[in-house]
């Protein structure tokens, strides 16, 4: 957590000024016993209603003077707490945008959320409670028995026992639930993650009929949440009636020494109920400062978790030149990209060893090549196999380039790899001659447009959509991009035309509209490098047909990129890459896998069979 103390350095007045005025408000508080005494000893004694009245209003003021202490150092405490979770998370969220794919999907999406809502707000309720009590309640307890001292020393004795007692239980008890609350909210993370699923999969769910076993997994580990929380809880509970009872004896026996002490003409009346009021301070303090520890070591859990996602590095990095752009993140990212990624380095090495007669690497793209894959393999993060083993090919300017294989081939894994969401673990990706690990980030992805397997859209409008491909770009543009997508026709069909809403998600459009839209935002750009990641699997043949002769007439040189299931989709490529578990089963134009590839052939075959039959029936 003290890593995390760095987002306070905005706000070293309020963190200093807050503790104060509750050490200030904690000062009048402990003359209230004080005056109280004043008024039974001296006035009730005497009669004297003047000087009850006095002390009355000195109550009075102490109250109006010990509430604006505390208002005042609540203002500060809260200021400086939520501008601490501000910047907090948005550093947790630029770090996040900062981390490579491999990182998302080692964390998972719930997790991320969970950091950045609950644990977040966890730890903003620890650093407010802590500027407000951490100092007061101490002081309190600490200061009530010193002025029991001054008092009577005989009875203040107690005191030196009751606190050390009070202390045990209270630290006993936190330190058998201070564990249990880091399990409790691993299990908050389980419930997240399963509702998360539920959510987005409700379709799924629903049309396999899964409503049950999902209900039943879903009570499962929210039962078993709520039993930890239970248990913990009790535990937690103990720490109330113990302390009181130990409290109650403490004041039985003050009371009963306090009557000896006034029998004896040592102690006043007035001493006694000051003594008394001193050992309730204690107490409410106690239990103040006990509810403190619960929260500060709630937020140190938190504190943790969160911390442990500024701790992940992005492994992109580690491959980066130095002068290459650096995310944003906590400082000490560069630090971690300085220790090197071996899988990088076996990349480069790889590349460098593959030596032709004339000195030459093949991995190296000649003039005319867009990119080039040398030799190729990537592995998952914790995955047992290879993702993709000896890729090698060169896809030219201007060509386009189909790649289709089995479920599970590695088709999308490749052409993820030419952006860099993830890196190769031996060989080198090379784009425009220059391995993709040489490019600052944001160089690299100003070449490419990519269009991902599954359509995402945000909530907005048409227009504010489009222009994340390009934030400057004219109206003329966006047409243009729409008409190339096959999505002009129902956009101006469209209320608003460009200026249409699209909820979160796109969801008041259909699968196809979606898609289409997200293959216009990647056009807005004009990419050298296109990529559609089974990027039309909602289209008709028709459609897809038209987006494919649309694409391949646009200005410019791109060389294109088509993932499809559908051998319709890619045979008219001037290339096409047959993958099978990760590996090349083939390569060549449509006529030559016919004739070569046997995985080729058995898909072609398996689709064109069924759609003959189908414009049979």
């Amino acid at each position: 957590m003290n890593k995390l103390l760095v987002y306070l350095k905005d706000y070293k007045k309020e963190t200093v000024l807050a503790p104060l005025f509750k050490m200030l408000e904690a000062t009048f508080e402990l003359f209230v016993p004080l005056v109280m005494a004043d008024i039974i000893d001296i006035g009730i004694a005497r009669g004297d209603r003047h000087y009850i009245y006095m002390r009355c209003l000195l109550l009075v003021a102490l109250g109006i003077i010990g509430l604006t202490c505390s208002l005042t150092a609540q203002y500060f405490a809260a200021k400086a707490a939520v501008g601490f979770a501000a910047g907090m998370k948005s550093g947790l969220y630029r770090h996040i945008q900062s981390l490579s794919f491999t990182e998302l999907d080692t964390l998972g999406a719930s997790t991320m959320i969970t950091r950045m809502t609950s644990d977040a707000n966890q730890v903003q309720n620890g650093v407010n409670m802590v500027l407000r009590l951490f100092l007061r309640s101490p002081f309190i307890v600490f200061g009530a028995m010193v002025m029991a001292f001054t008092i009577d020393v005989k009875a203040a004795l107690i005191f030196v026992v009751t606190i050390p007692l009070l202390s045990l239980v209270v630290f006993g008890v936190m330190a058998v639930s201070i564990p249990l609350y880091r399990k409790v909210q691993a299990g908050l993370d389980r419930v997240l993650g399963i509702t998360r699923e539920n959510l987005t999969g409700a379709r799924v769910i629903r049309a396999f009929h899964k409503e049950e076993s999902e209900t039943a997994r879903f009570d499962e580990s929210n039962n078993h949440l709520t039993a930890m929380q239970n248990y913990v809880g009790r535990i937690s509970a103990l720490m109330n009636p113990v302390t009181y009872v130990i409290i109650n004896l403490a004041t039985v026996v003050l009371i009963y020494v306090g009557a000896l002490q006034v029998d004896a003409g040592n102690l006043t009346q007035g001493n006694v109920v000051a003594l008394v009021n001193y050992m309730s301070q204690i107490l409410v303090e106690l239990i103040k400062l006990a509810n403190l520890i619960i929260t500060v070591t709630k937020a140190a859990a938190c504190a943790n978790r969160i911390q442990s996602v500024f701790d992940m590095r992005p492994s992109m990095d580690k491959g980066v030149r130095e002068d290459a752009a650096e995310p944003e993140g906590q400082a000490g990212v560069k630090a971690a990209s300085d220790a090197g990624m071996p899988g990088a380095d076996a990349g480069r090495t790889g590349a460098a060893e593959q030596m032709d007669g004339d000195g030459m690497t093949d991995g190296m793209c000649t003039a005319d090549e867009a990119v080039r894959f040398s030799h190729v393999s990537m592995h998952y993060h914790n995955a047992g196999e290879a993702a993709l083993e000896d890729i090698d090919f060169a896809a030219k300017r201007g060509q386009t380039i189909g790649i289709i294989g089995g479920t599970g081939s590695g088709k999308s894994s490749v052409v993820n790899m030419i952006p860099r969401f993830y890196d190769a673990s031996a060989g080198g990706v090379f784009v425009d001659g220059r391995d993709v690990r040489e490019y600052p980030v944001q160089e690299l992805r100003e070449k490419i447009g990519v269009v991902l397997q599954k359509a995402v859209l945000f909530q907005g409008t048409i227009r504010d959509n489009l222009k994340w491909g390009k934030e400057d770009a004219s109206d003329e543009e966006l047409w243009e991009a729409l008409t190339l997508s096959q999505a002009a026709d129902f956009v101006k069909e469209k209320d608003g035309q460009l200026d249409a809403r699209i909820e979160q998600g796109g969801k008041n459009l259909s699968g196809g509209q979606r898609q289409r839209l997200t293959i216009a935002r990647a056009l807005v750009k004009k990419p050298e490098i296109l990529i559609l990641d089974d990027s039309a699997s909602a289209l008709d043949y028709a459609t897809d047909a038209k987006l494919r002769s649309a694409i391949k007439g646009m200005d410019g040189n791109a060389t294109v990129f088509i993932v499809s299931q559908r051998t319709a989709s890619i045979m008219h490529a001037d290339q096409i890459l047959v993958l099978d578990d990760g590996r090349l089963a083939g390569m060549g134009t449509h006529e030559e896998l016919l004739a070569q590839c046997e995985v080729y052939r058995e898909i072609y075959e398996s689709q064109f069979k069924k759609e003959e039959a189908i414009s049979g029936a």
